[in-house]
């Protein structure tokens, strides 16, 4: 039986917020070949997810600590959709190849996400274009957290 205890998730987001990214993952598969991939995941909501699209799988997401917003953009970068995990919505799938990102509103926020695998390093090609990575971090967040459906980052510069 594999489970993941109050003490894990405690350990797991002080991990997160000793780490650079402001982020740690925990495992559910045992291997980064297994044909799903299932893991928690502490972030902070210092944490930069940047624009990005999965094109081989879709991602569901649930909340287990705290809440999340959950973008989604078409590929102009118009948000589309959006969503707050933990509060308004208890879980979000998001379709194989949709440009999404995911912003922690709380310290100590943890995020659970199943997908196939195998794991697959994000490539350049599925970075969001309309977001570089050199972009204020900071504002990106905080825009993050104001979008609304038909509004764009772009739309600040």
């Amino acid at each position: 039986m594999k489970q993941i205890s109050a003490s894990q998730l405690d350990a797991l987001a002080r991990t997160a917020q000793a780490a650079p990214r402001r982020r740690a993952n925990l495992n559910l598969h045992e291997m980064l070949t297994d044909p799903v991939q299932r893991l928690a995941i502490a972030m902070e909501p210092e944490t930069l997810i940047r624009p990005h699209r999965h094109q081989q799988t879709w991602e569901l997401l649930l909340p287990v600590r705290g809440r999340f917003v959950v973008l989604h953009f078409d590929k102009a970068g118009v948000v589309t959709g959006r969503a707050v995990l933990g509060e308004d919505t208890a879980a979000l799938e998001t379709p194989a190849g949709q440009w999404h990102a995911v912003l922690s509103l709380d310290t100590g926020g943890v995020i659970f996400e199943i997908k196939h695998g195998p794991y697959t390093p994000i490539e350049t090609v599925d970075f969001a274009p309309w977001v570089t990575s050199d972009e204020e971090p900071q504002a990106l967040l905080s825009w993050y957290g104001t979008a609304r459906l038909g509004s764009s980052f772009a739309d600040l510069k």
